[in-house]
């Protein structure tokens, strides 16, 4: 029962989308209604308020953290001794991807993921951050840099920790995202992905800010 309890709890954590919820706190339409479509930071970027974007991209990271961190604390176990922290950690990435809080329509869960990988370990996170980090300085996409870091994230935890229970999850997290950005690779193979920087149009508004 408290293995159930952790990774629903870790579910319930990653259904928070502060790209939805700052968006309405700051003002800025629904980032699910311009641009790429996708609730994250990037696409928040899209409406010129970097603040809104930078804070999205904490809160996206920090609560796949979070769920690992106290999936730990819960259980007294680690990434690498038992499966129910490993498995917190896919729970709040599947909570980004399919909300219970907004209709399950979520993200493609790049910073959660990384969040939840820092949780498992910090050098997994920061090794796979340090190589979307490069490949995104390089190729200024950031889902390119994304595809990239999943690729190097499961080779990163195999060299770490071996067959330890963490690696099946670092994997299923990597294919996931994959999955997730399948309509940018299709983008990619046409050179067609936008880069990083371009607007997707004027500032974009909530039309019921100035009712409230």
């Amino acid at each position: 029962m408290q293995s159930v309890l952790v990774v629903v709890s870790a579910y319930l954590i990653g259904s928070v989308s502060f790209a939805i919820v700052l968006s309405r706190a700051f003002g800025i339409a629904d980032p699910r209604s311009y641009g790429s479509g996708n609730p994250g930071a990037t696409n928040v970027l899209r409406s010129g308020r970097k603040l809104v974007a930078a804070l999205t991209l904490l809160g996206d990271a920090g609560k796949g953290w979070f769920a690992v961190a106290a999936a730990q604390w819960w259980t007294g176990q680690t990434a690498l001794d038992g499966i129910v922290v490993p498995l917190a950690g896919v729970a709040a990435f599947l909570g980004h991807l399919y909300p219970v809080f907004h209709g399950f329509k979520g993200g493609k869960g790049v910073a959660t993921a990384g969040g939840a990988l820092l949780g498992f370990d910090p050098w997994l996170g920061l090794g796979t951050a340090a190589t979307w980090a490069a490949m995104f300085a390089f190729f200024r996409m950031s889902s390119l840099a994304a595809l990239i870091a999943a690729v190097f994230a499961p080779a990163y935890a195999f060299w770490l920790f071996g067959l330890r229970p963490v690696l099946p999850a670092v994997c299923a997290i990597a294919a996931l995202l994959a999955w997730r950005h399948k309509d940018n690779i299709r983008r990619l193979l046409a050179g067609e992905e936008d880069r990083v920087g371009a607007r997707a149009g004027p500032p974009p508004t909530d039309p019921s800010a100035g009712a409230r």
